[in-house]
C-alpha cells in the first residue's frame, strides 16, 4: 500500500486537484467529530486514486475547490455509504454531488448479505480493516499517525470493491438500477442541528414521571442543550438522559442533595449546581407539560388496502431478486403509490418517489397491483 500524502497548504491542495483531474474515477470518505463537540463538523476528507492516498485537513485549508470535482459530471466518485458524507459536506461547504458510486448501496443491490465496508472487504478482498478508532475524535490536532493510517485505509481500498461490483452489476443486468439509485444519494439534503425543547418525551422514562417530575424534566433538558452549546459538547457528554430522570424524579433544592445525585458529572456540578437547581426550582412552578398529538395521517381502509397489496407484491420482488424489500422500493414509495393510486403510466412519471428506472421495471406491476386493490 503506498503511503499517503498530508494535505494541509493551498499549494498542496492545489497539487493534489491537479493531479486528481486527470483520474476518470476518485475515492471519497470523510470523518467528522459529531460524537465530541455541539456544533459537528468535517474534520478530515480521504481522497484515493491508484498509487496515492490524500488525507485533506479542512481545519488547516480551505477546501471550497473541491466543490468542482465533487460536481463534476465526468469523474465518478465512490463513496461507501455517501449519504452522511454528503449531508456533512452540503452542511459546511455547500457542495453538489454528481457520478457517484456507492459501495454499500451496489452491495445492497446485489443482494450481499452483509454490506457494511469491514465485512465486505474481508469478504471479497481480503483485508481486515481495524475499526478500533470507529469513536475516535477527528477533531483533535495533530493527529496521531495510528488515526492517519486508519483514515487513508476507508478510501483506499474502496477503487478496487467499486472495480468487482461493477463487474457483478452489469452481469446481472442491474447497473442502470444502481445509477439511478447513486443519483439518489447525490440528491441527500444537508443535515442542520436543531433543538426541540418538547424533544425530552422522547427519553426513556420520561412518560412514566409524575406531571411536576416532567416539568422539571423538561427544564433541565433545555438547560443541558444550552450547557452544551457553551461547551460545545454533545449533550449526552453533558448530562446523560439517565442522570437527567433522576434529578427530575429526585429534584434535589440545594447543593448537598444535588451531590446525592448518582452519575452527575463532577465539572457539571461544581460549575454549574446553581443553573441546575435554579431549572429544577422553574420546573417545579410550571404548569405541567402537555404531550404533543403525533402528527401522523391516518390511512383509510382503501389506502390502508392498497399499501398492504403493495408491500406483498414487493415482498415477492426481493424474494425472486435475493435483495431487501426496501431495494425494491422504498416505504416512502409505496405509501405515495397507495395514497395517491396512479391508474396509468402516465399518472405513475407524476410521483416523486420513483425514479425512471423503477417505473420502467415495476410499472406494469404497480398499475395491476393499485387496480385489483380497488
Amino acid at each position: 500500500m503506498a503511503g499517503y500524502v498530508w494535505v494541509d497548504t493551498p499549494p498542496a491542495l492545489a497539487e493534489m486537484l491537479a493531479r486528481l483531474s486527470a483520474e476518470p474515477v476518485v475515492a471519497v470518505d470523510t470523518e467528522s467529530d459529531s460524537l465530541h463537540v455541539y456544533f459537528e463538523k468535517v474534520c478530515l476528507v480521504q481522497l484515493s486514486i491508484p498509487g496515492v492516498d490524500y488525507l485533506v485537513d479542512p481545519l488547516r485549508v480551505d477546501i471550497q475547490p473541491l466543490g468542482d470535482l465533487f460536481a463534476n459530471e465526468t469523474q465518478e466518485k465512490v463513496f461507501h455509504a455517501a449519504e452522511y458524507d454528503i449531508m456533512c459536506l452540503k452542511r459546511d461547504y455547500g457542495f453538489t454531488f454528481a457520478h457517484l458510486f456507492d459501495t454499500m448501496v451496489a452491495a445492497r443491490i446485489l443482494g450481499w448479505k452483509r454490506f457494511g465496508l469491514a465485512d465486505i472487504l474481508q469478504t471479497h478482498l481480503n483485508v481486515q480493516l481495524d475499526k478500533r478508532l470507529q469513536r475516535f475524535n477527528w477533531g483533535i490536532r495533530p493527529l496521531p499517525e495510528s488515526a492517519l493510517e486508519y483514515a487513508s485505509k476507508d478510501s483506499h481500498y474502496l477503487l478496487p470493491l467499486r472495480d468487482i461490483q461493477l463487474r457483478e452489476l452489469q452481469a446481472r443486468g442491474r447497473l442502470e438500477e444502481a445509477r439511478q439509485a447513486f443519483r439518489r444519494q447525490a440528491r441527500t439534503e444537508a443535515s442542520y442541528r436543531s433543538f426541540d425543547p418538547d424533544g425530552f418525551w422522547r427519553l426513556p422514562g420520561a412518560r412514566q414521571l409524575e406531571p411536576t417530575q416532567q416539568a422539571v424534566l423538561r427544564q433541565l433538558y433545555i438547560l443541558r442543550d444550552e450547557l452544551a452549546r457553551e461547551l460545545d459538547l454533545p449533550p449526552f457528554k453533558v448530562v446523560a438522559n439517565a442522570v437527567l430522570l433522576r434529578l427530575a424524579q429526585a429534584c434535589p433544592t440545594s447543593r448537598r442533595s444535588l451531590a446525592q445525585v448518582r452519575g452527575l458529572n463532577h465539572r457539571v456540578r461544581k460549575n454549574y449546581a446553581d443553573r441546575l437547581l435554579q431549572a429544577i426550582n422553574e420546573g417545579c412552578r410550571a404548569q405541567p407539560p402537555v404531550e404533543p398529538v403525533q402528527a401522523h395521517t391516518r390511512m383509510n381502509d382503501q389506502v390502508v388496502t392498497r399499501y398492504q397489496a403493495l408491500r406483498a407484491w414487493r415482498k415477492e420482488v426481493a424474494a425472486v431478486r435475493e435483495v431487501d424489500p426496501d431495494v425494491v422500493l422504498s416505504n416512502h414509495a409505496l405509501k405515495e403509490l397507495a395514497q395517491r393510486s396512479p391508474a396509468t403510466p402516465e399518472a405513475l412519471t407524476q410521483l416523486a418517489a420513483l425514479d425512471e428506472w423503477q417505473r420502467q421495471i415495476y410499472g406494469d406491476d404497480l398499475l395491476r397491483v393499485l387496480r385489483n386493490a380497488g
